[in-house]
């Protein structure tokens, strides 16, 4: 079995590739076309953190993938990163192990990434004036560096709850080509972007409905598990589009179960951001319409960019 670090994993940035490569796991698993188990999940209350374990596989591919990561905010504040884990790759006709991904959760963060950027490209508006970012983490940072791959727009406005991350995020080398400004509230946020990713761990809402403006897209990869809520419910029934990752998985948490259990939306209501990207529902339509995409992450993501790194590694191994 080989072994592939993080380092290493790192020189794979076929950032097109694996738009496609994850746009095509959203389409197969919305045609039920990918073998996806449910989330393995282990909370943790001192210190916080949690742990998830995905799993899937598409039949006919060459692999199936299990990913086990780990999330704990307080590592920051002892100079380690609040995620870690790792990716192992199974030959999908034998059950052999063929590599383990120790990438130290950064392909977790990456498929992430492009999936908001995957987001922006079919139901953000065509025109605004600056990107909102709701947590100024890695994962917030990942969101701004590939939405830069979909936007010309470079005038950003940020705001989190942890005032000493805000201030690191401003002065970041890699957000170098972005104007970044700091705003006093998430409300203020909202105020001034129409396209805003959320990117904490909270467990309370932090944009709420009275001040989200029409044409305003909203994608929050926040709320990945039990009791995380990051929208005030109340927005989904102003929402005109509402496009989730996984009906079944985002009516047992994420953003969408707070909403559909109050009644402010129907699960039927819902449509599957691989429905959209193939287009057998719409996305956006209208720059005045208000858009969702709530992302709780799935396996078949996993699937799909450890696969395509593996086999950008082996070809470079010939």
């Amino acid at each position: 079995m080989k072994i592939i670090a993080k380092n290493q994993l790192e020189q794979f940035q076929d950032i097109p590739l694996l738009i496609s490569q994850i746009e095509e796991g959203f389409v197969k698993y919305s045609q039920k076309r990918a073998l996806m188990p449910p989330v393995g999940h282990m909370p943790f209350a001192d210190p916080p953190g949690d742990l998830h374990i995905k799993s899937a596989a598409i039949p006919g591919g060459n692999y199936f993938v299990v990913k086990i990561a780990g999330h704990f905010p307080e590592n920051v504040a002892n100079g380690m990163p609040a995620i870690n884990g790792l990716m192992l790759v199974f030959c999908q006709r034998t059950g052999k192990p063929e590599a383990l991904l120790f990438d130290e959760g950064y392909l977790t963060q990456l498929r992430t990434g492009i999936a908001g950027l995957i987001c922006a490209k079919y139901l953000a508006p065509k025109q605004f004036d600056a990107i909102g970012i709701i947590g100024a983490g890695a994962q917030a940072r990942i969101q701004l560096q590939l939405l830069a791959h979909q936007t010309p727009c470079r005038k950003v406005w940020i705001w989190s709850p942890r005032h000493e991350e805000l201030i690191r995020y401003q002065n970041d080398p890699a957000l170098k080509d972005f104007e970044i400004q700091i705003a006093a509230s998430a409300a203020e946020v909202v105020e001034k972007c129409r396209l805003i990713v959320t990117t904490t761990p909270s467990r309370k809402p932090l944009l709420f409905s009275q001040d989200i403006r029409p044409g305003t897209h909203i994608t929050a990869v926040g709320a990945d598990s039990p009791g995380k809520q990051e929208l005030d419910a109340k927005i989904f029934s102003r929402a005109d589009i509402v496009v989730v990752d996984s009906r079944e998985q985002c009516c047992e948490h994420g953003d969408t179960v707070h909403a559909v259990t109050g009644g402010y939306i129907d699960r039927a209501e819902l449509m599957e951001l691989g429905e959209v990207i193939a287009g057998t529902a719409s996305g956006r339509t209208s720059d005045q319409q208000i858009t969702i995409a709530d992302l709780t992450g799935l396996g078949v993501q996993d699937l799909q960019i450890a696969s395509a790194v593996y086999q950008q590694f082996l070809a470079l191994q010939l």
